[in-house]
């Protein structure tokens, strides 16, 4: 069996540029149209989408290697340091702040050149300790002993891909360093692709390659938008194919040069991460659209802080009791909020005399969003 780094002509992969341009199209297509949606509702709008767009992709990078973030905490980390607020915001582990910070460091500085100082950087947010679990590794350096994916209980591994020997590491990754700051080298899509699978095949690092790689493909996406804000995650929806990721990665990396079937892939898987965005935008969206409506209207800082704990799903059902919950307040305090927000048109009664009734929120005048079904206990 021959790994793709042993073909003669590594690194000089090939893919069928007739197949690949063509949903390159769609998928440029789908992005642009994504971007649209959020161009009209304003700033506030687009950075509370790239908030949630970086949360998702930095916790689902993680836990595709099996590594669980506090999704709170990260948003809160990411929302900090771009200068938005969010709701329900909290205190950041140690950690999590270093990986933020490696992510925010790949998009935001997405024109500045890639070298071996900046991705030990990243290697260093990854593993501050200078551990991974248990064991002892390099950090911030590339490695100097043979790398083995494997997976399997101790004793009975299964190796799915052996990476370049050591001795090779450094002249791969100048290799690899040196296409990726090229001018020459197209920003588009593609060189995402490509450069998620060349440097995760090279393997350089004891651990984390998986998700150093992910951050790479961020900041070629960031490179071929010429922007920081994107509105799709690509780490969530590989988190959900996860086993499909895994097996064209090892497919591929077995082997000729010829990677149109892992391109193909990813560009698809792409195009799903687009599609999958529209639930979480149609969220921001009906808030940014809520708040537009209801501009006028005179609120109490608590009734603020309640309606966008529900806007943000922090709240199940619109009920009196949740509300009390919510605002740390009391019952009757909550109904005397409710009911002058219904008097201002901001909130909408059932009408019913059920005991804990759920009420609406007006997002437009032809347009109430409901938090459930009435309730009773």
């Amino acid at each position: 069996m021959k790994y793709i780094y042993q073909n003669e002509g590594w690194p000089a992969f090939t893919w069928d540029k007739d197949l690949i341009g063509a949903k390159l199209v769609k998928v440029n297509r789908a992005a642009g149209i994504l971007e649209g949606r959020l161009m009209a509702i304003g700033f506030d709008a687009q950075q509370q989408a790239v908030v949630e767009t970086l949360t998702h992709d930095i916790v689902a990078s993680s836990e595709i290697e099996n590594v669980v973030l506090n999704s709170d905490q990260v948003r809160s980390s990411v929302a900090r340091r771009m200068g938005v607020r969010v709701t329900n915001e909290v205190e950041s582990s140690h950690y999590v702040e270093g990986v933020v910070e490696m992510m925010l460091d790949a998009v935001t500085g997405y024109d500045r050149p890639l070298t071996d100082e900046r991705l030990f950087g990243w290697h260093n947010c990854l593993f501050p300790t200078g551990r991974s679990g248990m064991e002892v590794i390099n950090v911030g350096r590339y490695r100097v002993d043979a790398m083995n994916v494997e997976s399997g209980a101790l004793g009975r591994e299964k190796i799915h891909y052996h990476a370049p020997e050591p001795d090779r590491v450094a002249a791969e990754m100048s290799r690899f360093l040196s296409w990726f700051n090229a001018a020459d080298t197209p920003r588009d899509y593609v060189k995402s692709v490509v450069a998620h699978f060349w440097f995760v095949s090279i393997h350089p690092f004891d651990d984390g390659n998986g998700r150093i790689s992910r951050a790479i493909a961020d900041m070629a996406l960031s490179q071929a938008d010429s922007s920081t804000m994107r509105y799709f995650s690509m780490s969530r929806q590989i988190n959900k194919e996860k086993r499909h990721y895994n097996k064209i990665l090892e497919q591929r990396q077995k082997g000729g040069l010829d990677i149109t079937e892992w391109i193909a892939w990813y560009l698809d898987c792409m195009m799903r991460a687009i599609n999958e965005s529209e639930d979480m935008l149609t969220s921001i969206l009906n808030k940014a659209v809520f708040w537009q409506q209801h501009a006028a209207v005179v609120m109490t800082d608590r009734q603020k802080s309640a309606l966008n704990l529900w806007l943000d799903g922090y709240i199940g059902k619109l009920t009196v009791k949740n509300w009390a919950k919510q605002s740390d307040t009391s019952v009757d305090t909550a109904a005397r909020d409710i009911k002058d927000l219904v008097d201002k048109g901001v909130l909408t009664d059932p009408g019913n005399k059920l005991r804990n009734i759920a009420y609406g929120i007006v997002v437009s005048p032809d347009n109430t969003l409901w938090p459930g079904s009435d309730d009773t206990e």
